[in-house]
């Protein structure tokens, strides 16, 4: 279908389009599909087209065709797309820490990482969830590190001194 066949061909083209088509003439002239004048003509053609259905009919005979569609199409104001659920369960578990300590702090890190991948794939929404719930759980993590350093290193210091002695009775 052409861009007037999904509804597209009478809106405006941006120059990052305009431009998109240029290159698409420019390689079907280096690769000998235009001649000089078909390509000169297309060229002033191009300059003064306005619309998605002009741009798509400049190249409708070329492999490398323009897109029938924007290659953006943008929601409605206000709109927002589905939350990604691993960026949701991120967090819980990155906030559930408190409770239970780093038992939920690796898979918050673990969840974050997927979440943000998948996100970057999707389009979806929760980047921010997912990144808190990383940080949480690195936090949590490192405090956990922390402590248990610390719980050796009063251990070793209390078995070297022959154990906790407060002073003489």
């Amino acid at each position: 279908m052409t861009a007037g066949g999904y509804g597209y061909g009478p809106m405006r083209a941006t120059d990052a389009d305009r431009e998109n088509v240029r290159q698409i003439l420019q390689d079907a002239h280096a690769q000998g599909r235009l001649s000089w004048d078909e390509f000169d003509s297309r060229t002033t053609a191009l300059l003064n087209a306005q619309t998605y259905g002009q741009l798509a009919e400049l190249t409708s005979d070329l492999p490398s065709r323009m897109p029938s569609a924007p290659p953006q199409v943008y929601q409605q104001y206000g709109a927002q797309g589905a939350t990604n659920g691993m960026a949701i369960a991120a967090l819980i578990c990155g906030v559930c820490q408190v409770f239970f300590w780093f038992l939920t702090g690796i898979p918050a890190i673990v969840l974050g990482h997927m979440a943000r991948r998948q996100i970057r794939q999707t389009g979806e929404q929760g980047d921010g969830m997912a990144l808190a719930g990383m940080i949480l759980g690195y936090i949590g993590l490192a405090l956990t590190v922390l402590g248990v350093i610390f719980i050796v290193i009063v251990g070793v210091a209390v078995t070297r001194h022959g154990g906790f002695n407060p002073g003489p009775p």
